[in-house]
């Protein structure tokens, strides 16, 4: 077992997303006490593409947007610099109550002070996201697609978004695409739809060559039992999610590998950082070692974009997980919720520790 990918394909990764903008107080200041922000166009999804895109890997959004919204024409320009080829149906706004991109308003934190998110999403366009939007048979069988990429925020979103993320894991399973599903629990989004969102999840997991999430995601997304993940150590935290794999694999027998992410947080801007693998019958650990951390919004999603782009390099699972390791650590020194690396080489370099001047 392992992971398998097309060799013939136009797409190396395909995400489907809700794109959305994200403002920022400048200078690291709490939202409530600013009166100047930076804004930024922002996805989980489009986080996770960043990686493989501005590394040179074929890399296609399906998303939707407000027709005529300079928001939207903003979010496009922003994927098209980010060389993200995009497809999305174009919804009137219906007035000034009607449809829009979703906003979410970040304070970064600094120092002793902790960050916090807030998440505007009424009348959220991408909750709309459906299946009859696209051509799924044109995009995987006549174009191919490499790997699909779901996350669990887009996949809880709506009832649409979850009918449309169950279809394509579906169509990419019939035409032999690597499915990614980052588990990313979210108690707001599952207020009220928890057996409907469970059915829903477990199916895209048994469909799943790439599984990711902590054990809190296994065990509040797909029923799974198994310790408590709240007041343990590093170690501790290492030994638990072997416990829950070890279930998770006979669960799903089809899925190749599992990963997680291992943070400390020491204060806003100091973490340890580490992840976890199991591909096949062999683990793979990264002990947390220290990075400093400009904003730790997206961190988790650089991980899994480094991830991706090692297996679409064909790596051995361990320089994945590396390059996964140093991913995330690198989003972490941008202002953006995204990495752009300049080339594997700026990757590396974290992964060594190289931080010297580069001339």
């Amino acid at each position: 077992m392992g992971i398998k990918l097309k060799t013939d394909f136009t797409w190396s990764l395909l995400v489907p997303t809700s794109m959305g903008i994200r403002i920022t107080p400048v200078d690291s200041q709490p939202v409530h006490s600013s009166d100047l922000f930076r804004m930024q166009v922002t996805s989980a999804e489009t986080n996770v593409a960043s990686i493989p895109a501005c590394l040179g890997l074929p890399v296609k959004v399906l998303t939707i947007f407000v027709k005529g919204s300079p928001i939207a024409q903003m979010i496009k320009n922003n994927l098209a610099s980010r060389h993200m080829a995009y497809e999305g149906k174009e919804i009137a706004q219906d007035g000034p109550w009607g449809y829009r991109h979703q906003f979410n308003i970040a304070d970064s934190g600094f120092g002793s002070r902790g960050p916090r998110v807030q998440n505007d999403r009424a009348g959220e366009v991408g909750r709309l996201l459906n299946a009859s939007h696209f051509d799924l048979e044109r995009i995987f069988a006549k174009e191919g697609v490499q790997v699909v990429h779901l996350s669990g925020l887009i996949a809880a979103l709506s009832p649409d978004t979850s009918a449309f993320c169950l279809e394509l894991a579906r169509v990419a399973k019939k035409h032999g695409t690597c499915i990614s599903f980052d588990l990313n629990y979210r108690a707001s989004f599952w207020k009220g739809r928890e057996k409907e969102l469970r059915e829903i999840f477990t199916e895209i997991a048994s469909l799943s060559d790439i599984l990711v999430g902590n054990e809190e995601d296994f065990q509040l997304c797909l029923g799974m039992e198994g310790p408590e993940a709240g007041g343990k150590s590093l170690e501790a935290h290492i030994d638990s999610f072997k416990i829950m794999i070890a279930q998770a694999q006979k669960a799903f027998p089809g899925t190749s590998v599992f990963a997680t992410t291992l943070r400390e947080v020491i204060n806003a801007n100091q973490h340890l950082w580490g992840a976890i693998l199991r591909e096949s019958n062999s683990w793979h650990v990264i002990e947390p070692r220290e990075i400093h951390v400009l904003d730790r919004i997206g961190g988790g999603d650089g991980f899994v974009g480094g991830l991706i782009h090692g297996f679409l390099r064909s790596w051995d699972a361990e320089k994945c997980m590396q390059f996964g390791w140093a991913s995330g650590a690198l989003a972490t020194t941008f202002l953006t919720d995204y990495a752009q690396p300049a080339d594997e080489e700026m990757v590396w370099s974290i992964w060594e520790g190289n931080a010297r001047v580069k001339r």
